[in-house]
């Protein structure tokens, strides 16, 4: 089981115990996914503690936590402080990337300082290799991407505004097989393709129009993620360039991302292509990021991943290419690192498509 690996963490940490916060490595280490109490993990006691409105679900889900109710008052702190009392925890860890500094503050009196070690993205960092049955819920999860741009090919017109367009991704990859989204749906079109996390408005569709569509789903709790950049109606000589050099940029990380080499160094193979084209200042995010449980996951492919790339680890590879006032390009696939060439889960086409 998964809780097994937190041990490794406490003797590298020297600690006792480990409370758990952030709902992504709650359901990782127990199953439960409902994301809302703390785990509680020491050498003695595995324990889930959650409201009422959770416990029959947690008792399912995580069938090897004891699941304790802090009773109507959710006093999470007097609960903790008493299991770790029990177990004569005085060195704890704790998830300081995602507690609130108030709820921090309340954990931390009721537990009378026992909150010792920040355990930064260690726990994080435990979800980077994927297992195979991790593995073939995130293929499924792009498979339903798949078919929702498969889709939007045959939908998307003229006239049709960004809203529209993204309300018939989510609702194509909904009955399809998806329980939720990633993340919310990215559709920008003409000028508003610029800008790499536009939010989808009323402006509708033109003639001429890039339009980036970036998009994932939840299959079984795990995520995916894919871009595609179509021109509806002709591409003029400008778009061709750009999409040209970000699809030439995209390959050649897909061709460097494999085992053995550091983040830093896939993101450079396509940064160096972009900037060598002339729009280096037009591409201002890292090349990508892993993806599992939650959509932004460690490792990262960016200029500052120092990480070695393990087999089965997940990364997106997505450069762009954004001029403002003018539109952008951006591409993105989801791929399982190997030892030679990585296993793409994306199958779409990325030729540049003329609706």
């Amino acid at each position: 089981m998964f809780y097994e690996k937190v041990y490794d963490v406490m003797k590298e940490k020297n600690i006792d115990a480990v409370v758990v916060s952030d709902g992504a490595n709650m359901r990782y280490l127990s199953g439960f996914r409902g994301a809302t109490g703390y785990l509680y993990i020491s050498a003695k006691r595995r324990v889930l503690a959650t409201d009422s409105r959770y416990t029959t679900m947690a008792k399912e889900e995580a069938p090897d936590f004891e699941v304790v109710d802090p009773g109507a008052e959710r006093n999470y702190g007097e609960l903790l402080n008493g299991l770790m009392e029990q177990d004569g925890a005085e060195k704890v860890g704790f998830e300081d990337q995602y507690l609130l500094y108030s709820s921090y503050s309340r954990l931390q009196e009721a537990c009378k300082g026992k909150l010792t070690t920040p355990l930064g993205d260690s726990l994080d960092l435990l979800r980077s290799v994927k297992t195979e049955q991790e593995l073939v819920y995130l293929a499924k999860a792009e498979e339903i991407g798949d078919m929702a741009f498969s889709h939007m090919l045959e939908v998307l017109k003229p006239g049709m505004t960004e809203l529209e367009a993204a309300a018939e991704l989510e609702y194509f990859m909904k009955t399809h097989g998806a329980e939720n989204l990633s993340f919310e749906t990215i559709v920008a079109s003409g000028v508003n393709s610029a800008m790499p996390h536009a939010m989808p408005s009323n402006k509708k569709i033109e003639p001429g129009d890039f339009v980036t569509m970036d998009f994932g789903c939840l299959y079984n709790g795990y995520c995916s993620d894919m871009t595609r950049t179509v021109v509806v109606g002709k591409a003029n000589e400008k778009q061709k360039e750009i999409y040209g050099i970000v699809l030439e940029a995209q390959l050649a990380g897909l061709e460097a991302c494999r085992s053995g080499v550091r983040g830093c160094d896939v993101d450079k193979v396509s940064r160096d292509i972009i900037t060598k084209a002339g729009y280096g200042d037009c591409f201002g995010h890292g090349l990508g990021h892993s993806v599992g449980l939650y959509i932004h996951e460690e490792p990262r492919l960016s200029r500052t991943c120092e990480v070695v790339l393990q087999p089965n680890m997940i990364e997106t590879v997505e450069p762009g290419i954004y001029v403002p006032g003018f539109g952008g390009v951006r591409i993105e696939d989801m791929v399982v690192v190997t030892e030679g060439k990585c296993r793409n889960l994306a199958h779409s086409p990325k030729e540049l498509i003329e609706l």
